[in-house]
């Protein structure tokens, strides 16, 4: 079994047939062919069942593909390794995210990582479900993935990350409508934005307000989960959405309150067994850095009296100063290593 092997039967796949997959990587297709059935050979089965003039995708075929990118994506932090050892300068970190976790904190994590590894990429794919995510880490097309715990899937490594803590927002002008904490119960029968059905997050929390005798007036089901900040912050209805997210509409004006019992979930990190790849390593621990700051300064906020609410609104603002630091300093790192370019 040869690398190159892999790479052809893994475009074959993708691209869904040879003559695709041979223009794609700009070989000719006997070669392609060829190699296809060198494989096979190889490996002492079919990877394809030959219908008429196409490929359908055989039993052995399906279970060689997550293998084969597990293989190509170690192959590919080996080089990175030896190439960049000193300064991470190359290398992708592909990752799988339940969609509501991909705003917050998924997307503050990839762009903190960015700024201190910027000539490393990163490419997001995210679902509603956790069995979504789980099956894009198992079949090799991400290599970590995010989503709620705990996780019942079978042949993933889990580990927890932090506690997401959610709040209730409003639209403006309506602070007088409410307590500083809002009784669950209180939301029977208000008008309320969610996402669409089905999803984890939306099934979560609608099993939670639930156990508390209430069922909202669903006024708004949205597709995309960024639109319902602009919908409540417009009047559409009110949202029970994470605290950071949260902190952000009511910067914009939206009244936010803490909810009793209060709703809070564990969201970990779960990856295939065996070592990460560099890339994916240093994206995992720059994530735990952040983690660790934000608890850190929530917990010490709290200590000094005040709710969870303003204690996040002092953590997010020390975040954004750190962040736009860092970013002041990656600028001028950059801008030194043009000019110094441009000398030689």
């Amino acid at each position: 079994m040869e690398i190159l092997q892999l790479r052809y039967f893994l475009a074959v796949v993708e691209h869904g047939g040879v003559n695709r997959a041979a223009s794609a990587l700009h070989v000719a297709q006997p070669s392609l062919s060829q190699a296809i059935r060198r494989l096979e050979k190889d490996l002492q089965t079919e990877l394809f069942h030959r219908v008429g003039r196409g490929l359908v995708l055989a039993p052995a075929g399906e279970a060689l593909i997550g293998p084969a990118r597990q293989m190509l994506r170690h192959l590919s932090a080996a080089y990175d390794a030896v190439h960049e050892v000193r300064d991470m300068g190359s290398g992708r970190v592909d990752i799988a995210s339940l969609a509501d976790l991909s705003t917050e904190p998924v997307s503050r994590w990839v762009a903190h990582f960015r700024v201190k590894n910027p000539r490393l990429s990163v490419r997001v794919e995210d679902r509603g479900t956790v069995s979504g995510i789980a099956e894009l880490v198992r079949s090799g097309q991400c290599e970590i993935g995010f989503g709620v715990l705990p996780t019942p899937h079978v042949g993933l490594v889990s580990e927890h990350l932090v506690t997401q803590h959610f709040a209730l927002i409003a639209p403006p002008t309506t602070d007088d409508d409410f307590d500083e904490i809002v009784p669950l119960a209180a939301l029977d029968g208000v008008p309320f934005v969610t996402g669409e059905q089905n999803t984890t997050t939306r099934v979560w929390i609608a099993s939670e307000l639930a156990a508390c005798g209430a069922e909202p007036w669903i006024s708004v089901e949205a597709s995309q989960r960024g639109a319902v900040q602009p919908l409540v912050l417009n009047g559409a209805g009110m949202a029970i959405v994470p605290l950071r997210i949260a902190l952000e509409a009511h910067e914009q004006g939206a009244v936010i309150r803490q909810v009793d019992p209060p709703l809070r979930r564990d969201i970990g990190v779960f990856h295939r067994p065996g070592a990460l790849t560099p890339a994916s390593s240093a994206f995992l621990d720059n994530a735990c850095a952040n983690v660790t700051l934000w608890e850190r300064d929530v917990t010490r906020h709290m200590g000094e009296g005040r709710t969870r609410i303003e204690a996040a609104a002092l953590a997010r603002a020390a975040v954004r100063e750190r962040h736009l630091r860092d970013l002041h300093e990656g600028t001028r790192a950059a801008r030194r290593s043009r000019n110094a370019s441009q000398d030689s």
